[in-house]
Order: structure tokens, then sequence, then C-alpha cells
């Protein structure tokens, strides 16, 4: 499909923004879509994707792998790269996968992909690698996400999927206009409602946000971080230490009980397993309440303030919201569940703009209303191989083949893997204990990868594909909650060599005589065509306007109607409980679960419950790493997309991650604003830019994830990420045996000003350049 005329408006999308370009000499500007009222200063990241020196000209094969042969390495991910041709690379992967999958077969490999790399709908990596490997004979997969994975686990045993829990449960327009008090447990962040998967047409919780607050309705945050909810609504600040919302939670709900609060009606009609956990709560099974007073010296809040939030809960119409932040922590189940304890004691489940959310403000498209049209997919084919792993289980995964373990009630064994391959995602982002991480991918035999820029993943392959970006090729951009369809036109040429994925796994596909299986006999523009025409044929069915492709080509965009809110299988649930009954294995909310409990887990009971963890409050550890760090996600770029884009780079500090720090803790380390620090614990070391700010608590410092990796090999300390990069300081440990989940948002550190030469930033620069 041809280019616009220059100073035209080019129709695209990306997961934060639907948008336009307008192409020019010097390069191309970027407009947000006209209905988006509040558009995603990420949009700005995006004209440094065309041309930066971290892209990826042409195919690349890891020096020691192309003399040697495939075989674990060592060298893997320390080493040059030799540039050859695409015959050559392709001829050479073919090659390879041939050899794995007759000597070892499906089960030897693991497809990686993310589902990040593009909002496009067909040029979607994750699906294109699935789809390939599946032709081939199936593949090692992962379930479950980074960002979610022990929510996704714990709320089907307790109320139903994260669908019903999040995106149907309770809406943006509810909460705005119905709700009189929220407890927002990790905030409702703006910088993440910034970005949702698949694209949004219009960002719309600061509005709402607004309006609400306008209303009357009151906000408690409980966060250690000030800036989790916007100041204009003026909540309540609870600076919690980081992993006490447990504790808290158990405070808030002793109080509910010990002064007659809690609804028993709604505890004995619509719930199991009350009595069990009430025994749990006052102390009566293992002879501790779990009163405010307790629950103030865990959280260091005052006991008072905690008493406070349950009477101000009680009688009202309550929201209590659970941000995905605080499930990535060591017993991550726990503060979801207990989330909806305590909407449940309040009474307050299935009760529009009340009871229990999951992950508000944790994406811009939960609490918007459904499509009621079927989106444009590219199928995967069946899968044949039934091995999976919990997403963030990968380096146990290579590292340990042959291993059992323990996931939701099975036993499973980690496979024998010979071969990576990777399309879309950076799991060198993603994953924690990034020096763990590169120990894990030296095993395998071979890594194969697509990237269209040198990512640490791509620098830890043996062969490497350039891909390119969403802005040079077509594609069709949409969610599931947004109403807008978007006609993504190309708006410039791959850069160098790059091809698209569906074009490499195409070639591949060819030389290992499957061809006709993966692509069908269809072009990239023929899918396209194929996956518009069931979104295209559900419109007419509704009585809707209906363009055939062409005219939606030619419009740009498509607006597609949506469902009428209904607050779903919960709301249904509390209308006729006799008759509705929830997804879980009673068919009621489980305060307590016999499920659960049958597995014989330590590290999760049947009920709710605080553990103290490994690395945190009340950990020896903390003796010598006294401070909790925060890796959240940053607000100013999407995980590592673009981290050399303008925004990004605007905001770091000698050109290291920022690191905000309390001025208490930053003057007993004489630390100054503007200081380069380092930071460390027992597994690893990076380099940032110290921010003193009164938006974190004393305790407390906070560096976002997504700093590309950049290690400094030192024989004695160890590698040191000079770019601040907080997942080398991160615990690569399950939430529990229940999800195997990311415990990536928490660990604890030491800080110190850095006074040595600064060493250089080399994370965007091309191996050996």
């Amino acid at each position: 499909m041809d280019f616009e005329p220059a100073g035209y408006p080019i129709p695209h999308s990306s997961h934060w923004g639907a948008f336009s370009v307008l192409r020019h000499e010097d390069g191309i500007r970027i407009i947000p879509h006209p209905s988006d009222p509040d558009p995603a200063r990420l949009l700005g990241n995006i004209p440094a994707a065309l041309d930066h020196r971290a892209r990826i000209a042409t195919p690349m094969v890891r020096k020691g792998w192309l003399k040697d042969g495939p075989g674990p390495d060592r060298r893997r991910g320390r080493e040059d790269f030799v540039p050859v041709s695409w015959e050559v690379a392709l001829d050479l992967a073919a090659r390879e996968l041939r050899r794995v999958y007759t000597d070892h077969g499906g089960r030897a490999v693991f497809g990686g992909s993310y589902g990040w790399s593009s909002a496009g709908r067909f040029h979607h990596a994750q699906s294109q690698v699935h789809r390939f490997l599946n032709v081939l004979g199936g593949y090692v997969k992962s379930v479950n996400t980074y960002s979610s994975a022990a929510a996704a686990v714990i709320l089907p045993h307790v109320i139903g999927s994260q669908e019903a829990a999040g995106r149907e449960n309770v809406s943006w327009q509810e909460l705005s206009t119905q709700t009189d008090v929220v407890l927002a447990f990790g905030g409702l962040p703006l910088k993440n409602t910034a970005v949702s998967s698949g694209g949004t047409s219009q960002h719309l919780a600061r509005d709402h946000l607004l309006a609400a607050h306008r209303r009357g309705a009151r906000f408690h945050l409980i966060s250690p971080l000030r800036d989790d909810l916007p100041p204009e609504i003026e909540p309540v600040w609870h600076p919690i230490r980081p992993g006490t919302d447990v504790p808290l939670m158990l405070g808030i709900a002793h109080t509910l009980m010990a002064e007659g609060l809690h609804d028993r009606v709604f505890l004995d009609r619509y719930c199991v397993g009350y009595p069990e956990f009430e025994a749990y709560l006052s102390g009566r099974s293992d002879g501790i309440a779990k009163d405010a007073d307790w629950a103030a010296a865990i959280c260091e809040l005052p006991a008072a303030a905690i008493r406070d939030i349950a009477r101000q809960a009680a009688g009202k119409r309550t929201l209590v919201t659970c941000a995905q932040s605080l499930q990535r922590a060591e017993h991550g189940e726990q503060p979801v569940w207990m989330g909806v304890v305590l909407a449940a004691m309040l009474g307050q489940i299935g009760l529009a703009g009340g009871g229990f959310v999951y992950a508000m403000g944790s994406l811009a498209n939960i609490g918007k209303p459904s499509l009621a049209v079927p989106l444009p997919t590219l199928p995967q084919r069946q899968n044949n191989v039934p091995d999976l792993i919990p997403v963030a289980r990968i380096a146990d995964l290579l590292l340990n083949p042959g291993q059992d373990y323990d996931f939701n009630g099975r036993r499973l064994t980690y496979s024998d893997i010979r071969l990576v391959y990777w399309a879309g995602g950076n799991p060198f982002h993603h994953h924690q204990d990034i020096n763990r991480l590169r120990q894990a991918f030296c095993r395998p035999d071979t890594v194969i990868v697509h990237d269209s820029v040198w990512t640490a993943s791509a620098r830890h392959a043996d062969i490497v594909f350039p891909a390119t970006v969403t802005l040079e090729r077509s594609d069709i951009g949409a969610a599931g909650n947004d109403p807008l369809l978007v006609a993504m036109h190309p708006a410039a040429a791959p850069f160098g060599q790059a091809r698209d994925d569906y074009t490499i796994f195409s070639d591949l596909a060819a030389r290992l005589g499957v061809a006709d299986s993966f692509t069908e006999g269809r072009s990239a523009e023929d899918w396209l065509r194929h996956l518009y025409e069931p979104t295209r044929a559900a419109l007419v069915r509704l009585g809707c306007d209906a363009p055939d492709f062409d005219a939606f080509w030619a419009a740009g965009e498509l607006v597609l109607p949506t469902l009428p809110w209904d607050g779903g299988v919960v709301r249904e649930f509390r209308a006729d409980p006799d008759h509705r009954k929830l997804p879980t294995p009673t068919g009621m909310v489980e305060i307590a679960s016999a499920t659960i409990a049958s597995y014989g887990y330590d590290d999760c009971l049947g009920h709710p419950a605080w553990m103290p963890p490994v690395e945190g409050v009340g950990s020896p550890l903390m003796r010598e790493y006294p401070l909790h760090l925060v890796a959240n996600q940053p607000a100013t770029r999407l995980h590592s997309q673009l981290d050399f884009g303008a925004i990004s780079v605007a905001s770091k500090i000698k050109g290291r991650e920022p690191v905000r720090l309390h001025p208490a803790d930053a003057a007993s380390r004489g630390i100054a604003d503007g200081d380069v620090v380092r930071l460390f614990n027992h597994r690893g070391a990076c380099l940032a830019g110290a921010v003193i700010s009164q938006a974190v608590r004393p305790g407390v410092v906070q560096l976002a994830t997504g700093a590309w990796y950049d290690p400094l090999d030192r024989a004695a300390a160890g590698p040191l990420c000079v770019h601040g990069n907080p997942n080398v300081l991160t615990r690569d440990a399950g939430t529990s045996k229940l999800a195997q989940a990311c415990t990536g948002q928490l660990t604890i550190v030491q800080i110190e000003r850095f006074d040595g030469p600064l060493p250089p930033i080399r994370a965007f620069d091309p191996p050996g350049g």
C-alpha cells in the first residue's frame, strides 16, 4: 500500500493512543487523535523509532555461533555479530529449526513473545511467532503476564476472571457519578492509564476522576508514592510501607467486624468461608487479633487513621480498587484476595460504582464498555505441545530442565529447551534478576530474535532478523474496549533491509515446507482484507454502517458499536445469586477457598492472610539493605519501548534513569539532587540519577523499569548496569506456589553517591559500535 503525499495526515495507532503522522522534509510530526481529551505524551517518543542509531539494518549472526555452530555458550550477549545476507540468515535459521524439531521435537522449543510490539491486529508479533511455531509442530508456551499473573490465578478461585473483576465490573462512568468513597490500594496512576494493549482513542481517566471529586467523592490513596493519584482530586494520602497492604486491609476489616459495621446479610447470602476467615481475623485461630493496632505496627500508619478509613467506608457506596502493582510482589495473590474480602464485608460487591475492581487505573481501556462486534484477529492455529510455564519462570525453565514445580494445583516439569525463538518483547526488560537471566540465555543451543532495535534481547541472540516498526507497514489497529478501528497506513519505507515478521516467517516456512499452512496463500494485504471481513459482517448483522475494506482504508478509521454497560457477571450475581452464579468453584464469593486449601501450599493458605516477605518488612536482610525499592511502570515510555525517544531521554539525569528518594534518606547519605548514585544489593547494582522528592515516603526509593540494560562487566564485583535498570536488583522468585507470578515491583537496596568516573552509556549503540 502506497504512502500518502507529504503534508497529508496519515492515520496510525499505538498502544498509547491513536494519532496521525505528518511527513515533511526533516522527518515526521505526530498529531494526537482529535477525539482524545487527554492525549498521552508518550506519542512524543515515536519519531525516534524510524532512524535511531539503535535500529538494526541487516540480518546479523553472532560470531561464535557462526564459527562453532549451535550449543550452550557463555559468550552469548558478550561478543560481536557478523552481518549476513537475508538468504544466508534464513538458511541458517531454517536449518537449525529443522534440526531441533527433528532431533528433539516441539517440547525443546520455547516460543517467546509478549504482544506489545504493535497495536496492529495482523502484524502482532506474538500471534505471528506462535502461528509459525504451531505449523512446525508446536512449542513450549508461557501463560499469563508479568503485569498481572497473580491476579489471573487467584481471581477465578475467588470471584471470577480478570475480565469479570476488572473490565466488566465497574466503569469510569459509574465511578464519576455514583461512588462515594474510593479506597485506592496502589492508587489509580494516570501515567498507567496512558497505555492499553491495542491502543485507545480516548484517555478518559482524568476527566472521570475530576468529575467524581467535584461531586464530592472522597479518595483514599494507599501507596508509598504520593503521585499514584492526581493532586487535583485532593486524595487523602496514606503513605504505607511497601508490601503491607494486606495488614492494612486486615486492620480495616477487623474494625468493621469489631464495631458491627460489616454487612452480615451480604456475607451470609453471597459468600462462603467467612466464619473461617473471621476466626483468623479475630485471632481465635492463631492467637493474634488483626486489629488496627496490630496493622499500624506493620504498615507504619496511625491506628486511628486505619479505624477512620473503616468508618468512612461503611454504609456508603464504596469502591475498593486494587492496582496491578500490588500483586507483583511476594505473596501477591493476598492483596487481591483480601481486597475482594474487604468489599464483601462492606456489602458493596455487585453495586454500580461500588464493590471491588481490579486493575482500574492500570490500563487506559479498563472501565470502558466492550465492543459489540469481533475484532480482526490472526488465528494462531493449534499448539500440539502441552508443556507450559508461568511467564515469569523463563530463567527457571532454561536453567533447570527436568525439575518439577507447583503451579495452581498442578505438578509440572520444566522442559529441556534447545531453541528459543523470540519475536516481539524484551525479556531483559520484563524479567527479574537480569544477571541470572543472562546465565539462563547462555544455556540453549540457539536463540533467534526478531527486533527492530538492538535491545539486550537482540544482543543475547545468535541470529537476529531486523524487523520493521509499525510506521513502516500497513495494519489494522483495534482494542476490545475502545470503539475506534484504525487503518494504520505506512508512513515510511523500511529501515535498511528490515522486513516485517510475516515476511520473515513466510520465507522460513517456505524453506521448511510449510508455506501453505502458514500463509494460506495470502499476502499481508490479503490477510488485512480477510481479517476485516468478520468485523464488517457483524456490523451488517447489527444494521450498522459497514463499509467494505477499501472504503474503510480510504476513510482511515471506523467507529464500532459498543455494548451497554451492565456490570457483567458480578452485577448479575448480585441481582440473582440463586440463578446467576459466579464462575467460582462454589458459584459464590469465596472468602475462604476449599480448593486452594486442598493444595496444601504453605505460601498460599485457604483464606487471605499476612505472610511476611523474605525480603521486605521484618526481613533480617533489611539491616544490610534498609531501603525499599519500588520498581514501577515508567511515566516516559511503555515498558522499555522507545527508551531512546525524546520524552524518555529528556527525563534522564546525566544519561541515567532517575531515582526518587526522600530528602531525609538523601541527607543521611550525602546525596544531592542530580547526583549519580549507585543502588545495590546482594544480586546486583546499577547507576541512576538522584531526584530528591517529598512524593516518596521515607525509607523508599522509586526507580521505574524500562531503562535498557547496559552492563559493565567487572570481574570481581559483578556487572554494573550503568543506565539504571532496576531488574538487576529484583528477585527472580514466584509470588507463591499458586500463581508463580512476577515479584518485580518491590525489593530492598542500599544507595550511595557514585563518586568515580562516569562510565559511558552504550545501551543504544549497536554491538561493536
